[in-house]
């Protein structure tokens, strides 16, 4: 083999390497209630507190482990989450290790469907912001006019609710698809080098 044609297949080899590299740092995952985990009773964690120390940021991925026989985890409504109705949720795990993907700005509401385990704490909202663009930025703010009083109301996003798909979920939450697509093109670009 001649060193042009190693030369390119060490360059090509680099570039993929490089991509991945760059995917994989973009997104943070972050392991709900770091090492107590998704859990109930003795661990004692304050999920809103937990929350609360994170920047979550689209892309980022959550991951929920807890013992299946005595927890899951339920993607429910902003009203839901307040009064711990499990009844209505918009997704629910239950595997003991589920990785999900945040795929937009808004508030993403978790809670444990087991009675009496989201009345006691055992539910988080994890808050994206929306990423604000420089054209988003106002140019300067108007003043208020005399005698009238600023409103200090926040409003809550709730997220959109995933979308319904018929590829497997291990292949989009993991990236795998566009693993593959990548390591088949390096293949066949490969096989023209060394043959």
């Amino acid at each position: 083999m001649g060193f042009m044609k190693v030369a390119k297949l060490f360059l090509s080899i680099t570039v993929v390497f490089s991509f991945f590299m760059f995917i994989l740092a973009s997104a943070a995952v972050y392991k709900i209630g770091d090492d107590a985990g998704w859990t109930f009773g003795s661990a004692n964690v304050n999920y809103g507190v937990w929350a609360a120390t994170k920047k979550f940021q689209i892309d980022d991925i959550l991951v929920f482990v807890y013992d299946k026989t005595q927890n899951n985890v339920l993607r429910v409504s902003l009203s839901d989450f307040h009064n711990c109705n499990a009844a209505n949720p918009i997704r629910s795990y239950s595997s003991g290790n589920d990785s999900i993907t945040i795929m937009g700005p808004g508030h993403y509401y978790y809670i444990c469907g087991f009675p009496g385990h989201c009345q006691t704490g055992q539910k988080v909202d994890i808050r994206v912001p929306k990423v604000v663009q420089p054209s988003d930025l106002p140019t300067g703010s108007p003043s208020p006019a005399p005698g009238t009083t600023l409103s200090t109301t926040s409003v809550h996003v709730t997220a959109p609710a995933p979308a319904k798909s018929n590829a497997p979920s291990f292949f989009i939450n993991n990236g795998l698809g566009l693993g593959l697509g990548l390591t088949l093109f390096m293949i066949v670009i490969g096989a023209d080098y060394v043959f």
